[in-house]
Protein backbone atom coordinates (compact mmCIF):
# COMPACT_ATOMS: atom_id res chain seq x y z
CA UNK A 1 0.00 0.00 0.00
CA UNK A 2 1.44 3.37 -1.05
CA UNK A 3 1.76 6.28 1.38
CA UNK A 4 1.97 10.03 0.89
CA UNK A 5 2.65 13.13 2.95
CA UNK A 6 -0.45 15.30 2.74
CA UNK A 7 -0.59 18.96 3.70
CA UNK A 8 -4.35 19.52 3.97
CA UNK A 9 -7.81 18.91 2.55
CA UNK A 10 -10.61 21.12 1.28
CA UNK A 11 -14.15 19.81 1.07
CA UNK A 12 -16.78 21.41 -1.17
CA UNK A 13 -14.16 23.01 -3.42
CA UNK A 14 -15.77 24.60 -6.49
CA UNK A 15 -12.83 26.03 -8.46
CA UNK A 16 -10.65 22.97 -9.02
CA UNK A 17 -12.50 21.13 -11.76
CA UNK A 18 -16.04 20.18 -12.69
CA UNK A 19 -18.79 20.29 -10.10
CA UNK A 20 -18.12 20.07 -6.37
CA UNK A 21 -14.65 18.72 -5.60
CA UNK A 22 -12.78 17.29 -2.64
CA UNK A 23 -9.28 18.75 -2.87
CA UNK A 24 -6.22 16.92 -1.55
CA UNK A 25 -3.07 19.04 -1.16
CA UNK A 26 0.23 17.13 -1.13
CA UNK A 27 3.44 18.48 0.32
CA UNK A 28 6.61 18.88 -1.71
CA UNK A 29 7.34 20.89 -4.84
CA UNK A 30 10.41 21.06 -7.12
CA UNK A 31 9.69 24.73 -7.90
CA UNK A 32 10.30 27.86 -5.86
CA UNK A 33 7.99 30.32 -7.58
CA UNK A 34 8.57 33.93 -6.64
CA UNK A 35 4.81 34.44 -6.30
CA UNK A 36 3.92 31.19 -4.49
CA UNK A 37 0.99 31.72 -2.10
CA UNK A 38 1.42 28.32 -0.39
CA UNK A 39 5.10 28.10 0.63
CA UNK A 40 3.99 25.97 3.57
CA UNK A 41 3.40 23.11 1.12
CA UNK A 42 7.12 23.02 0.29
CA UNK A 43 7.89 21.20 3.54
CA UNK A 44 6.80 17.76 4.80
CA UNK A 45 4.32 17.33 7.62
CA UNK A 46 3.62 14.40 9.93
CA UNK A 47 0.33 13.86 8.13
CA UNK A 48 0.97 10.48 6.44
CA UNK A 49 -1.85 8.68 4.66
CA UNK A 50 -2.13 5.36 2.87
CA UNK A 51 -4.04 5.19 -0.38
CA UNK A 52 -6.64 3.00 1.34
CA UNK A 53 -7.20 5.39 4.25
CA UNK A 54 -7.46 8.39 1.93
CA UNK A 55 -9.90 6.62 -0.39
CA UNK A 56 -12.08 5.67 2.57
CA UNK A 57 -12.09 9.28 3.75
CA UNK A 58 -13.14 10.47 0.29
CA UNK A 59 -15.90 7.87 -0.06
CA UNK A 60 -17.88 9.74 2.61
CA UNK A 61 -18.14 12.77 0.33
CA UNK A 62 -19.52 10.91 -2.68
CA UNK A 63 -23.09 12.24 -2.18
CA UNK A 64 -21.78 15.76 -2.84
CA UNK A 65 -20.07 14.92 -6.14
CA UNK A 66 -22.92 15.99 -8.39
CA UNK A 67 -22.53 17.51 -11.88
CA UNK A 68 -19.29 15.71 -12.61
CA UNK A 69 -17.68 16.45 -9.24
CA UNK A 70 -14.98 14.32 -7.67
CA UNK A 71 -11.49 14.58 -6.21
CA UNK A 72 -8.76 17.02 -7.20
CA UNK A 73 -5.14 16.19 -6.33
CA UNK A 74 -3.18 19.40 -5.85
CA UNK A 75 -0.24 20.64 -3.84
CA UNK A 76 2.59 21.35 -3.69
CA UNK A 77 3.16 19.22 -6.75
CA UNK A 78 0.86 16.18 -6.78
CA UNK A 79 2.73 14.33 -9.54
CA UNK A 80 5.64 13.79 -7.14
CA UNK A 81 3.22 11.20 -5.71
CA UNK A 82 2.19 9.61 -9.01
CA UNK A 83 2.29 6.02 -7.72
CA UNK A 84 0.10 7.01 -4.78
CA UNK A 85 -2.35 8.77 -7.11
CA UNK A 86 -2.54 5.70 -9.36
CA UNK A 87 -3.32 3.40 -6.44
CA UNK A 88 -5.80 5.81 -4.81
CA UNK A 89 -7.44 6.53 -8.17
CA UNK A 90 -8.07 2.83 -8.76
CA UNK A 91 -9.78 2.58 -5.37
CA UNK A 92 -11.88 5.69 -6.06
CA UNK A 93 -13.05 4.40 -9.41
CA UNK A 94 -14.50 1.27 -7.78
CA UNK A 95 -16.95 3.72 -6.21
CA UNK A 96 -17.51 5.70 -9.42
CA UNK A 97 -15.44 8.67 -8.23
CA UNK A 98 -13.23 10.47 -10.74
CA UNK A 99 -10.11 12.49 -10.06
CA UNK A 100 -8.49 15.60 -11.51
CA UNK A 101 -4.85 16.65 -11.20
CA UNK A 102 -3.96 20.30 -10.61
CA UNK A 103 -0.27 20.40 -11.56
CA UNK A 104 2.60 22.66 -12.53
CA UNK A 105 3.89 19.80 -14.68
CA UNK A 106 7.28 20.35 -13.08
CA UNK A 107 8.28 16.68 -13.01
CA UNK A 108 9.97 14.31 -15.43
CA UNK A 109 7.40 12.50 -17.58
CA UNK A 110 8.05 8.98 -16.28
CA UNK A 111 5.86 5.95 -16.94
CA UNK A 112 4.35 6.41 -13.48
CA UNK A 113 3.49 10.05 -14.18
CA UNK A 114 1.94 9.04 -17.50
CA UNK A 115 -0.25 6.43 -15.79
CA UNK A 116 -1.41 8.99 -13.22
CA UNK A 117 -2.30 11.41 -16.02
CA UNK A 118 -4.02 8.65 -18.02
CA UNK A 119 -6.32 7.92 -15.09
CA UNK A 120 -7.36 11.54 -14.64
CA UNK A 121 -10.72 12.84 -15.78
CA UNK A 122 -9.14 16.30 -16.09
CA UNK A 123 -5.67 17.86 -15.86
CA UNK A 124 -5.34 21.52 -14.83
CA UNK A 125 -1.91 22.68 -16.03
CA UNK A 126 -0.26 25.79 -14.63
CA UNK A 127 1.38 27.68 -17.51
CA UNK A 128 3.70 29.89 -15.53
CA UNK A 129 5.69 31.42 -18.40
CA UNK A 130 5.98 30.99 -22.14
CA UNK A 131 9.77 31.25 -22.37
CA UNK A 132 12.58 29.32 -20.71
CA UNK A 133 14.41 32.38 -19.39
CA UNK A 134 11.45 33.76 -17.42
CA UNK A 135 10.48 30.28 -16.27
CA UNK A 136 13.91 29.70 -14.79
CA UNK A 137 14.11 33.18 -13.29
CA UNK A 138 10.78 33.10 -11.47
CA UNK A 139 10.34 29.37 -10.69
CA UNK A 140 13.85 27.85 -10.77
CA UNK A 141 12.29 24.94 -12.63
CA UNK A 142 12.87 23.09 -15.89
CA UNK A 143 10.85 24.69 -18.70
CA UNK A 144 10.67 21.57 -20.85
CA UNK A 145 9.03 19.45 -18.14
CA UNK A 146 5.65 21.14 -18.09
CA UNK A 147 5.56 21.39 -21.88
CA UNK A 148 6.04 17.61 -22.04
CA UNK A 149 3.13 17.09 -19.62
CA UNK A 150 0.85 19.38 -21.65
CA UNK A 151 1.81 17.72 -24.93
CA UNK A 152 1.28 14.27 -23.45
CA UNK A 153 -2.25 15.21 -22.36
CA UNK A 154 -2.90 16.62 -25.83
CA UNK A 155 -1.62 13.51 -27.58
CA UNK A 156 -3.60 11.20 -25.31
CA UNK A 157 -6.82 13.19 -25.53
CA UNK A 158 -6.86 13.88 -21.79
CA UNK A 159 -9.09 16.84 -20.91
CA UNK A 160 -6.89 19.85 -20.26
CA UNK A 161 -7.44 23.26 -18.68
CA UNK A 162 -4.68 25.87 -18.66
CA UNK A 163 -4.11 28.43 -15.91
CA UNK A 164 -1.72 31.33 -15.49
CA UNK A 165 -1.18 33.56 -12.44
CA UNK A 166 -0.87 37.19 -13.54
CA UNK A 167 1.60 39.15 -11.42
CA UNK A 168 1.87 42.96 -11.53
CA UNK A 169 5.10 44.07 -13.16
CA UNK A 170 5.99 40.57 -14.33
CA UNK A 171 3.41 39.28 -16.84
CA UNK A 172 0.47 41.70 -16.69
CA UNK A 173 0.43 43.31 -20.15
CA UNK A 174 -1.48 42.60 -23.36
CA UNK A 175 1.87 41.81 -24.98
CA UNK A 176 2.29 39.00 -22.48
CA UNK A 177 -1.22 37.74 -23.27
CA UNK A 178 -0.35 37.60 -26.96
CA UNK A 179 2.63 35.41 -26.13
CA UNK A 180 0.63 33.14 -23.82
CA UNK A 181 -1.98 32.68 -26.56
CA UNK A 182 0.69 31.89 -29.14
CA UNK A 183 2.40 29.47 -26.76
CA UNK A 184 -0.86 27.66 -25.98
CA UNK A 185 -1.35 26.63 -29.63
CA UNK A 186 0.75 23.51 -29.03
CA UNK A 187 -1.85 22.17 -26.59
CA UNK A 188 -5.44 21.02 -27.05
CA UNK A 189 -7.40 22.52 -24.15
CA UNK A 190 -10.95 23.36 -23.10
CA UNK A 191 -10.28 26.64 -21.34
CA UNK A 192 -7.51 29.03 -20.39
CA UNK A 193 -8.08 30.83 -17.10
CA UNK A 194 -6.10 33.73 -15.66
CA UNK A 195 -5.74 34.04 -11.89
CA UNK A 196 -4.85 37.31 -10.21
CA UNK A 197 -1.84 37.55 -7.92
CA UNK A 198 -2.88 38.13 -4.30
CA UNK A 199 -1.15 38.68 -0.97
CA UNK A 200 -3.29 36.45 1.26
CA UNK A 201 -0.40 34.01 1.73
CA UNK A 202 2.19 36.61 2.73
CA UNK A 203 1.82 35.78 6.43
CA UNK A 204 3.08 32.26 5.69
CA UNK A 205 6.49 33.59 4.67
CA UNK A 206 6.74 35.38 8.02
CA UNK A 207 5.63 32.28 9.93
CA UNK A 208 8.18 30.13 8.12
CA UNK A 209 10.92 32.76 8.45
CA UNK A 210 11.72 32.64 4.74
CA UNK A 211 12.23 35.48 2.30
CA UNK A 212 9.23 36.71 0.31
CA UNK A 213 10.70 37.99 -2.98
CA UNK A 214 7.50 39.87 -3.86
CA UNK A 215 6.74 41.34 -0.45
CA UNK A 216 6.29 44.82 -1.93
CA UNK A 217 4.02 43.71 -4.78
CA UNK A 218 0.35 44.70 -4.65
CA UNK A 219 -2.53 42.38 -5.63
CA UNK A 220 -3.60 42.46 -9.26
CA UNK A 221 -6.54 44.79 -9.86
CA UNK A 222 -9.69 42.74 -10.52
CA UNK A 223 -10.79 44.91 -13.43
CA UNK A 224 -7.40 44.56 -15.07
CA UNK A 225 -7.65 40.79 -14.67
CA UNK A 226 -11.01 40.83 -16.48
CA UNK A 227 -9.56 42.94 -19.29
CA UNK A 228 -6.56 40.64 -19.72
CA UNK A 229 -8.78 37.56 -19.66
CA UNK A 230 -10.98 39.03 -22.40
CA UNK A 231 -7.92 39.93 -24.45
CA UNK A 232 -6.41 36.45 -24.03
CA UNK A 233 -9.71 34.82 -25.01
CA UNK A 234 -9.87 36.96 -28.14
CA UNK A 235 -6.28 36.13 -29.09
CA UNK A 236 -6.94 32.40 -28.73
CA UNK A 237 -10.18 32.60 -30.71
CA UNK A 238 -8.55 34.48 -33.57
CA UNK A 239 -5.35 32.47 -33.97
Amino acid sequence: MKTANIHSFESMAALDGDGIRYAVFFTGCPLRCAYCHNPDTWFPTENIWTSQSLAEKIYRYKPYFANGGGVTFSGGEPLLNSDFIIETGELLKTQGINYAIDTSGSVVLTDSVKRALDGADLVILDVKFYDAESYKKYTNGIFENFIAVGKYCTERGIRLWLRTVVVPGINDSVEHMKEYARFSKQFSFERYELLGFHTMGFFKYDNLNIENPLKDTKPLDKEKLKELQAYLDACIENQ
